[in-house]
């Protein structure tokens, strides 16, 4: 398990299987696991059929609606565990392009963690509202400020990480969830002095499901930058 593609899914029994079917098909032996939360339109039981005729698809069930950080804390920890030095996140949704995974592999080669950015090179986003274009652009310019991180995208969920770079931050520590998640999981890696490049993805919305966005996960990426900050200046950053 080389390569290690994660999908948090709640409700994506549309998405999942053309996904995991675009996937697999890639000339790069990738492996994908689904992390569910109990979705009730039968998104697990779409990925063990696929597991039954597919050894590279991985499946773990949790009891209930635990959040994308979550998700992804066990994510990762499944990844280190069984020996991924490539790890992915994605989103379920095409939203974020398959056919996108060599590009970030050809930089991964190089960096420690790959983030795909709709802001490097203009704006690369179909279909979004304008309200939610401004406030997603506004949102990371934000966070740059604050922080000082320097990337144009640090709310995005297409990434790939070097082993080294998760094995390097306490995961365990990594507390936020939504936006606030990818924001803090890219700040602690910067801060460890891992290396972090950006390259630009178009991001399409979604074309079936629906959005997973609400105003607790926007407010909870608001106060946690300046967390992360006033953390990092007292010596406190974990």
């Amino acid at each position: 398990m080389e390569k290690l593609v994660i999908i948090p899914t709640y409700d994506e029994c549309q998405n999942i299987g053309p996904m995991l079917d675009r996937l697999l098909a890639l000339p790069h032996d990738l492996h994908v696991l689904v992390v569910d939360d109990r979705s009730p339109d039968g998104t697990a039981e779409v990925v063990r059929g696929r597991m039954a005729r597919e050894p590279r698809v991985h499946l773990i069930e949790r009891p209930g609606k635990q959040g994308l950080g979550s998700a992804y804390r066990e994510g990762f920890r499944y990844a280190l565990e069984n020996g991924a030095e490539y790890i992915f996140e994605m989103d379920a949704d095409f939203s974020h392009d398959p056919d996108a995974i060599p590009e970030f592999l050809r930089h991964a080669d190089e960096v420690d963690l790959v983030l795909g950015s709709r802001y490097l090179k203009g704006v690369t986003v179909v279909n979004w509202p304008l309200r939610r274009l401004i406030l997603s652009y506004a949102a990371n310019l934000y966070t740059r400020v604050v922080t000082g991180m320097p990337v144009n995208d640090a709310t995005g969920g297409f990434k790939c990480f070097r082993r080294r770079a998760l094995e390097g931050i306490r995961l365990d520590r990594v507390q936020s969830d939504g936006y606030a998640f990818q924001i803090e999981v890219s700040f602690k890696c910067w801060k460890r002095g891992f290396r972090l490049r950006e390259i630009p993805i178009m991001f399409v919305d979604r074309r079936a499901g629906e959005s997973k966005m609400n105003r607790r996960i926007i407010v909870e990426a608001a106060w946690r930058v300046w967390q992360l900050r006033l953390r990092d200046l007292f010596g406190r950053l974990e």
